[in-house]
């Protein structure tokens, strides 16, 4: 008979006193999984079991997170026009802006209706070489006229008939020979102003003359009227003469007629 010696290392003989100390917790450690039906397949094999009862449905989740955005549609149709709104409250009045270029010249327009001023105006003298021995509160006659356009003036009276009414002046110039002068410038009978002039027997002729401003109206007269029958020194020649004046100064005629039917006065 033959004897088998067995030799073992260490880590042998260490494994083999070890080992039924290990035993009981391999033991523990495979019956916890057959409590918790968590033996490897391996280990064993069964037959698959009866399907479970369905569950209850589950209460319903938290809201899902917003989808993206969707693609954009066909226009729609045009709605109808709105109510009018009520007016806003103005705004603050805006800077004054930049001056703009000059426009295009218009057309030329049409002539317009222009309105004639009124007129007055004469002067008139005595004959050359003539003296007048006029009587008093006579009017004097200054026969030769060298202005009356207007025909206001009447040569055969020696007075002024006023058609315009206004403000007029009056000027008398009066050569003075062979006896002194006095004479007054009247309107409509009355006395105006007077004026006088003394001769003394002189060789050559002296000269008086005098004016004043006389507001008229339409159908007033005005003349020159001896104040003394032995004061009527009046004289006239072809080297010096004696004249009668009075000319319209302006018209109280406002929007008148005249000026608008453009009528010469």
């Amino acid at each position: 008979m033959t004897t088998v010696t067995l030799h073992y290392s260490s880590i042998e003989m260490i494994s083999l006193q070890l080992w039924p100390l290990l035993l009981p917790v391999l033991l523990v450690n495979f019956s916890n999984q057959l409590d918790n039906n968590k033996i490897p397949p391996s280990l064993c094999t069964g037959h698959p079991g009866i399907p479970g009862t369905p569950g209850v449905h589950g209460s319903a989740g938290q809201p899902g997170r917003d989808g993206r955005d969707g693609r954009d549609s066909a226009p729609g149709e045009k709605g109808e026009k709105g109510d009018r709104g009520e007016p806003g409250e103005s705004g603050f009045r805006g800077f004054t802006g930049d001056q703009g270029s000059p426009g295009d010249k218009g057309d030329r327009g049409q002539s317009g209706e222009c309105a004639i001023a009124p007129k007055s105006a004469f002067s008139a003298k005595l004959s050359e070489g003539r003296t007048m021995p006029v009587a008093a509160e006579d009017a004097v006659r200054f026969e030769k006229v060298i202005l009356n356009e207007q025909g206001d003036y009447d040569m055969e009276t020696g007075r002024f008939t006023c058609k315009v009414p206004g403000v007029y002046y009056f000027a008398v110039h009066a050569t003075v020979y062979r006896a002194s002068l006095q004479f007054d410038l009247m309107k409509n009978g009355h006395t105006m102003a007077s004026y006088f002039q003394f001769y003394g027997n002189w060789p050559k002729p002296a000269s008086l003359s005098g004016g004043s401003l006389l507001h008229l109206i339409p159908g007033d007269q005005v003349w020159v009227q001896m104040a003394l029958g032995e004061y009527s020194g009046f004289y006239s020649s072809s080297k010096t003469d004696s004249t009668f004046t009075g000319f319209l100064v302006y018209s109280d005629w406002i929007n008148s007629a005249v000026f608008a039917k453009g009528e010469v006065v």
